[in-house]
């Protein structure tokens, strides 16, 4: 139990600061949605899709390959499993960026930024170097140095927040107010191309924050280690982009299969507008994650039942807590909504569809250890294209009829086949023994609330959410009932009262 102690401090404190700087960069929805029409924020989607799935390929499953050969008793030094992967991933960065630069024109006109060529040099420069600095921030994972990780993620998520609004707000009012403070610099004609060129300058401040993790040991290359590394890595470089491709595929493919092609970017814009409001669920899961990855290796040197209870314990836990976001997000929906501009409110049908979809994509990850600890992650990538394939067929039945709700039932369509094909495989090659019956519980007891919620729905907004407060804490009654514990053992707080210690790697 001790084990998933250290788990939940850690996802504790990764999950503060996931937290802190996804709600900061949550809070630059409303800003993008009032200032920008529909259809820019739409290429902001589209860019940032593009992004999400280029980073995958670029990392190439370089970080959990890390992870595996640090704690390989094969390799006694870390530090050269490290040093090796810092110079693998900054050859290759350097290769992509040297890339972009070089075709830039005809990369612009395919991604659809038409003449705005920077907007394309910034993105690709911020990807080649969030690339790379994945790795420090692997070492500082596995180093059980999450205050120092999170710091520097929060000043990062700052530094991109304070950009926004300096380029997005104040130069604006001084363009009209006192335009020879900031016509030196400033072309209000730029518009989004400002969103690209902040997170360029955050990652770059990135990479020079992490200087102290890339000194005090000496670069070496290990040609041996590397190829095992990209052995066992591969297949995860296939699973990872297979995985991306199932959260990002449906906003790449939406404005070609859209019935009304005048309008795919404005549906798009209102698809990736709502779906950030699902964005609670997404930051439990990365905060967890975080934690998980480096647990589920140190936990496979233990020996007997206390590690299977460790991985159960720690996939009910992630059950619960899941299901008590759901709930929140959709009781104060009323509220929640306000974070986007009311322009795009037609879009909020596809936040519960979302957030049971990436749910689903939660206990994949967690039922993920079984291929990851017996180095069959070849199995990962199976089920990766799986629901790849999964995902592009139903899109491309429903979209063209339902427009980006479509998009929404193709993620959960996808997510659950991934789930259930992985839990039935794992159950043969590597059974843990999930207390099936009672992680089912706890969803559809959570499910059954929901649904008694809508059906309780009165049209009067404060009295609606005093009975969803009551049906919430319904929820977690029932929870310390069968779990029968406290309430004050479930809350954060707690988690972070006791010292971590960092771990000398």
């Amino acid at each position: 139990m001790s084990g998933v102690k250290s788990l939940a401090k850690d996802t504790a404190i990764y999950g503060l600061s996931s937290i802190i700087g996804r709600f900061l960069n949550w809070c630059l929805v409303p800003l993008y949605t009032i200032m920008f029409p529909a259809d820019e924020y739409g290429l902001v989607t589209y860019m940032y899709s593009i992004v999400a799935l280029l980073l995958v390929i670029l990392t190439y499953g370089m970080e959990t390959g890390f992870f595996r050969f640090a704690n390989h008793d094969r390799y006694k030094d870390p530090l050269e499993v490290y040093s090796t992967s810092l110079v693998s991933l900054g050859v290759s960065s350097s290769l992509f960026l040297a890339a972009v630069c070089a075709f830039v024109h005809p990369l612009s006109h395919a991604l659809k930024c038409g003449d705005h060529y920077s907007y394309v040099l910034f993105m690709g420069a911020t990807v080649a170097l969030d690339a790379f600095t994945a790795i420090p921030f692997s070492y500082l994972r596995l180093a059980h140095r999450p205050m120092r990780f999170a710091t520097l993620r929060i000043i990062n998520i700052g530094v991109n927040i304070g950009l926004n609004l300096f380029f997005i707000l104040l130069c604006p009012w001084l363009w009209r107010h006192a335009p020879a403070t900031v016509s030196w610099f400033y072309d209000p004609a730029y518009g989004i191309g400002y969103i690209f060129l902040t997170n360029f300058i955050a990652s770059l401040l990135n990479l020079l924050l992490l200087l102290p993790e890339l000194r005090g040991f000496r670069w070496r290359f290990n040609t041996r280690l590397w190829k095992e590394m990209i052995w066992y890595s591969f297949p995860l470089l296939v699973l990872g982009v297979a995985g991306i491709m199932n959260q990002t595929i449906d906003k790449i493919l939406l404005p070609g299969l859209v019935s009304d092609k005048s309008t795919a970017m404005m549906q798009l814009g209102i698809y990736g507008a709502n779906y950030k409001i699902a964005i609670v669920m997404v930051m439990f899961i990365q905060a967890f994650r975080f934690a998980y990855e480096p647990f589920i290796f140190a936990q496979s040197k233990e020996r007997g039942e206390d590690r299977m209870q460790s991985y159960r314990d720690a996939m009910k836990w992630f059950v619960i807590f899941s299901m008590v976001i759901f709930l929140g997000v959709m009781f104060y929906l009323d509220i929640l909504r306000y974070f986007i501009s009311p322009r795009y409110f037609s879009g909020l049908k596809v936040v519960p569809v979302i957030m049971l979809a990436e749910f689903f994509f939660g206990v994949f990850f967690n039922l993920s250890l079984w291929y990851k600890l017996t180095d069959r992650t070849h199995w990962g990538m199976w089920f990766s294209l799986l629901g790849l394939g999964v995902t592009v067929v139903l899109n491309v039945v429903l979209v063209p009829r339902m427009g980006y709700m479509g998009c929404a039932w193709a993620a959960l369509g996808c997510y659950t086949v991934m789930m259930v094909t992985s839990y039935l495989v794992g159950r043969v090659k590597y059974p843990i023994g999930y207390q099936t019956g009672r992680l089912t519980m706890y969803f559809l007891t959570a499910m059954a609330l929901y649904a008694l919620s809508l059906l309780m729905a009165t049209h009067h907004q404060w009295l609606d959410m005093g009975v969803r407060t009551l049906l919430l804490a319904g929820y977690v009654a029932v929870v310390l009932k069968v779990e029968k514990m406290n309430i004050s053992r479930l809350l954060p707080i707690n988690m972070l009262l006791n010292r971590i210690k960092p771990r000398k790697i």
